[in-house]
């Protein structure tokens, strides 16, 4: 069983120590620089890629716009197709039906697809508290799963691990979990997925009962589609008796023309591929020709209540392609385990407090993860204006609010620990409706710039202690427009 987020630190305690780990900023620096110049050529080939991502937008909002209509129309295509659906309101029972539909098969084994909406639900922990032993077949999950460890990377999960520290967890785990990895197994990246070929080929073979997710559902057909770069994918969807598919329920599209879209957007902003190797597709169930039993479990788990929030909603439209995350300086400084959640960098900054609330200190610190630089606006391929959640949801943390929990609209209290902010606020608004006490805070300032500390006092110091003070100039704009075009020259 790997690892777990369960009571893991706030974003600040967890960061201070990642940082600090030069082997592990030397990974994610090498690792995100390379993926993010190879997916910015793949882009620059396609001369109307702001319309794919503008159409991309445009194709999710109207979609969710229309969430409950187009998953009625899924259910009815995927049980027409000889498919089960399952409606799971959170993710304790999401995981409930999942080991119910697991035991209900007789099997004490399972093998699983790459899936953020299980590692978000915490399906194998689950599973092994059932007494169902669950393995990750995605090269990187198997990585992440030998070295009880978690991911840290939407598209890579095992981006923190070099090729020295996979081989060194292929000779000592595999043999515990299956077919040993071989003798005097070196570090080069062949024979490493020679080793993990030959590991997972006894899974697939024995398996009866394959674990998914789905990277888009269409309403349409009932038809669920997986995008992968080993064929692992494939071998899980096809091989087993019973194939059980956990999807959030935000990964709908209505018809085949809108999930042209994503197959272009997808590919390029990910793997910097024009197409993915596997594109996999099935709809129900068809005599002689795969699963012959297949059930898919809706997930809601605090999406409905994310959709609710007109500014905070357009999380929602998140593809899962990672982008954002090979292009954050924060997330390339701290790394993926830092953000507490299985969805890590800046996504998983404005997603996770949605999806889980603000109540807990890591929770709460999630919107404060970022330096607001707006990149992963730039390259997020279906237009999430990520800086602009991240304010929103920092001004939540600050001074709560309305938001929905459950379906019931609810009033959260100010978090702890930000008093000195919200003051400080107060005071700013105060000064900014009132001209002549702002006019009068400008001239003070200019006046006293000599006397400014370079860092600041009280609670103040955590900002400053990683940033610089900006200067303050001897003369306000105001004063400055005043005196060389205002009333001075008579106009």
């Amino acid at each position: 069983m790997s690892g777990t987020y369960l009571g893991m630190p706030a974003f600040p305690t967890a960061a201070a120590s990642s940082t600090q780990d030069g082997r592990l900023r030397a990974n994610l620096r090498y690792a995100t620089h390379t993926i993010r110049d190879k997916r910015a050529k793949a882009v620059a080939e396609l001369d109307d890629w702001a319309r794919l991502r503008a159409a991309g937008a445009a194709v999710k909002d109207r979609t969710l716009r229309h969430l409950d209509h187009y998953l009625e129309q899924l259910e009815e295509a995927v049980t027409a197709a000889g498919g089960q659906v399952h409606w799971a309101a959170d993710a304790a029972e999401a995981n409930a039906i999942v080991a119910r539909l697991v035991r209900e098969t007789g099997e004490r084994e399972v093998v699983k697809v790459k899936s953020m909406a299980t590692q978000e639900t915490g399906l194998n922990r689950t599973l092994a508290e059932a007494g169902i032993s669950a393995y990750e077949t995605d090269l990187a999950e198997l990585i992440v799963q030998l070295g009880d460890d978690l991911p840290s990377h939407i598209l890579v999960p095992a981006i923190h691990r070099n090729r020295g520290e996979i081989r060194d967890i292929f000779r000592e785990q595999m043999g515990r979990w299956g077919r040993a990895a071989p003798e005097g197994l070196s570090d080069a990246p062949g024979e490493l997925a020679e080793a993990a070929r030959l590991h997972l080929r006894e899974k697939f073979l024995n398996a009866k009962v394959g674990i998914s997710g789905a990277n888009f559902m269409v309403a349409e057909t009932g038809t669920l589609v997986v995008v992968e770069s080993e064929g692992n994918g494939r071998m899980c969807l096809t091989l087993p008796e019973t194939l059980i598919s956990v999807v959030g329920i935000e990964k709908i599209v209505p018809t085949w023309q809108d999930l042209e879209i994503f197959l272009q957007l997808l590919p390029r902003s990910s793997t910097a591929e024009r197409m993915n190797p596997y594109t996999s597709m099935w709809t129900g169930t068809t005599d002689g020709d795969g699963p012959r039993t297949f059930h898919l479990v809706l997930l809601d788990n605090g999406r409905t209540d994310t959709l609710a929030d007109t500014v905070g909603r357009q999380a929602l439209r998140c593809i899962r392609c990672s982008a954002c995350l090979n292009v954050c300086p924060v997330y390339e400084r701290a790394g993926g385990h830092a953000y507490g959640s299985a969805y890590p960098g800046p996504i998983g900054a404005i997603l996770t407090p949605q999806l889980r609330g603000t109540a807990s200190e890591l929770d709460a610190s999630l919107p404060y993860a970022s330096s607001l630089c707006g990149a992963c606006y730039e390259v997020c391929p279906v237009a999430i204006d990520i800086p602009e959640v991240l304010v929103h949801l920092r001004e939540r943390v600050v001074q709560g609010g309305k938001v929905t929990r459950r379906g019931v609209k609810t009033v959260l209290k100010p978090a702890k620990g930000h008093a000195a902010e919200r003051a400080a606020m107060r005071a700013a608004g105060f000064a900014f409706d009132h001209p002549g006490v702002l006019r009068a805070g400008q001239r003070l300032a200019g006046r006293t710039r000599r006397l400014h500390p370079r860092r600041l006092p009280g609670p103040g110091h955590a900002w400053s202690d990683t940033r610089d003070l900006p200067p303050v100039p001897a003369e306000s704009f105001r004063d400055w427009w005043r005196r060389t075009r205002g009333e001075e020259q008579g106009k």
